[in-house]
């Protein structure tokens, strides 16, 4: 044996295969690294790994088999003795195994510096590292007041912009526009969002025309660093704002690692409607939905390959489909073509892969493919609030309870003033059994928007957790929206032994939001110890194919029914048994 082994280290088998090992290694982690950003199908980094294993063993017989001469490759059994090259091609494979060992270390020194979370990482005179900057929406001066989509436009076109630079933290849109038509001094906007920096100004337009006029401001010094006026042609409103980034990057003296982000082109006019969709899309109600689809089809019929057009009918389909306002398997659909024919056209959008993120968790109840899409999403927007909040529920419902509540916290520590996201972490504090947070996060959310639909409720149940069920239903009886309003009854009033109240409650619910709400029905009769029951609308819930049912492993209502022998079974029917969810691998960073 111990022949055999001097054999190996002779031919430098040994040598090789440690060669091998480092740079396949080093390889592997690139792949990983570069796959998402490069908008790769999931197939190709697998594909890749798979070949450098097989390669080990080809590397290794072909080292045992071959010799280095100087007439050169020969088969070892072949070579003389004199024309052996065996000492120095093994000083050089030392050199090759020390080079990659460095370039390993290398990357593995610069991967730790990316994964590091430092949400405000200060220099040693306790001065921020990096600039925090908030773009305010600009004040439409037009004489129609109904081009106020239009600034609210450029406005967020140019945060959008901002936040793909790395070294400023640009606060998210929905806590920027909260101070929108406030009269509120800017040091107390600056304070309120935690950034050193104010962008404002404002736009007219004008048929062809627009004048739009920027300054920066340094909260601190209560000073302008820059302002200037633009007054262009429409159709150079891309070049307008991409001038605009770079002053800001350049007056604040932020370096840039590779080229500067720019603002995606498009046709003005399909430019136009999307921002006119955008603007109605937000207000959720049905009829602005409706509207806002018809403007991205517009837009796309002028431009059809307008990337941010396909990804916003893709938001706007999956709004309509969760609200019942379109057939349920049309809706998610049509969703799902239109965000990817928006990543055909632009592999590295990142809203289009939250889009898919989205169709995977609530439909297709796929949460594998939900954690690649926001792994890609991520991978290209680090920082977007938005997507950030997304996946911190996808790592609730997959059991990660820790990365959620460290990603939500996240996503509402950077957009503090947005109901949503706190909504967003009240809900996975829920998760987590973190009660008193949980009321804290639901009456933040109530602050900045009364009546928030499921913020009462989201209280009351925290209460009914709590053991307080006369302050759970003096909650729920405050709850604006009536299918949770009476979800909460049924529970409230079945906890103060009201049997009667919650039995009526539960009737008018079944009768009014049966097939909307099975899989609440579900956990609240869970609630009240009916397990049959539960399990029986657990199975219409599947059979609605209800988005709740991504939930079902960590809802804290379903307790009473988890030493039920029907309750694993289920769970793993469904996809959401603990071994299936432990196995989903989902590797997200906190930025910085």
């Amino acid at each position: 044996m111990s022949n055999f082994y001097e054999e190996l280290k002779r031919r430098h088998v040994v040598r090789v295969g440690i060669a091998y090992v480092i740079g396949g290694g080093l390889m592997i982690e690139l792949i990983d690294t570069i796959a998402p950003r490069l908008g790769m199908p999931d197939w190709v980094p697998t594909f890749i790994i798979i070949v450098i294993l097989i390669g080990l063993p080809i590397a290794l017989l072909f080292s045992w088999s071959y010799e280095m001469t100087p007439q050169g490759l020969k088969k070892t059994h072949e070579v003389d003795a004199d024309d052996s090259l065996t000492p120095s091609t093994g000083r050089k494979l030392d050199f090759v195994i020390i080079g990659a060992l460095v370039l390993a270390l290398g990357y593995f020194v610069w991967e730790r510096q990316q994964i590091l979370v430092a949400p405000q990482p200060e220099t040693a005179e306790g001065t921020p590292a990096f600039k925090a900057i908030a773009v305010l929406p600009f004040v439409n001066l037009s004489n129609d007041p109904e081009q106020e989509y239009f600034s609210d436009g450029i406005s967020e076109e140019l945060l959008n912009v901002l936040a793909k630079v790395k070294g400023l933290r640009v606060t998210s849109r929905t806590s920027a526009f909260a101070f929108k038509g406030k009269d509120t001094p800017i040091p107390d906007i600056a304070a309120a969002l935690g950034v050193q920096y104010v962008l404002e100004g404002s736009v007219r337009r004008d048929a062809g025309q627009v004048r739009i006029t920027a300054q920066l401001i340094d909260v601190e010094t209560d000073s302008h660093l820059w302002s200037e006026t633009y007054d262009r042609e429409f159709s150079n409103i891309f070049v307008v704002q991409d001038e605009i980034a770079a002053k800001v990057v350049e007056q604040l003296k932020v370096t840039l690692l590779g080229a500067a982000p720019t603002v995606q082109t498009a046709d003005p006019e399909a430019y136009a409607l999307v921002l006119q969709a955008r603007y109605l899309g937000r207000q959720r109600t049905p009829d602005a939905l409706e509207k806002s689809i018809a403007l991205l089809e517009q837009a796309l019929a002028i431009d059809p390959d307008y990337a941010a057009a396909w990804a916003g009918l893709a938001d706007g389909y999956i709004n309509q489909a969760y609200r019942g306002l379109r057939p349920y398997d049309e809706g998610f659909r049509l969703a799902r073509e239109a965000a990817n024919q928006a990543l055909a056209l632009d592999p590295a959008y990142a809203p289009a892969y939250d889009s898919l993120a989205n169709i995977a968790m609530l439909y297709d109840h796929n949460m594998v493919s939900a954690a690649r899409h926001y792994e890609r999403a991520l991978a290209i927007e680090p920082a977007n609030a938005d997507i950030v909040s997304g996946a911190a529920r996808l790592a609730a419902y997959i059991g990660r309870l820790d990365q959620a509540v460290a990603l939500a916290e996240y996503a509402a520590a950077r957009d503090p003033m947005n109901p949503l996201a706190n909504a967003r972490l009240g809900l996975i504090y829920i998760y987590a059994g973190r009660l008193d947070e949980a009321i804290a996060s639901w009456r933040t959310t109530l602050t900045l928007s009364p009546g928030f639909s499921g913020a009462q409720y989201g209280i009351g149940t925290e209460l009914l957790e709590k053991g307080e069920p006369q302050a759970a239903l003096a909650a729920m009886q405050k709850e604006a929206i009536e299918a949770y309003r009476l979800l909460g009854l049924v529970t409230a009033h079945h906890a103060l032994g009201q049997a009667a109240a919650s039995e009526a409650a539960l009737a008018e619910l079944i009768e009014k939001y049966e097939k909307e709400w099975a899989f609440n029905i579900a956990y609240v009769l869970a609630f009240r110890g009916e397990a049959d029951r539960a399990f029986e609308w657990l199975n219409k819930a599947v059979a609605y194919k209800n988005p709740g049912l991504v939930a079902s492993a960590i809802f804290p209502l379903f307790a009473n029914i988890h030493a039920d022998p029907r309750w694993l079974p289920f769970l793993e029917s469904i996809g959401k048994s603990p071994e299936q969810l432990a196995a989903i691998e989902f590797k997200v960073t906190l930025p910085e």
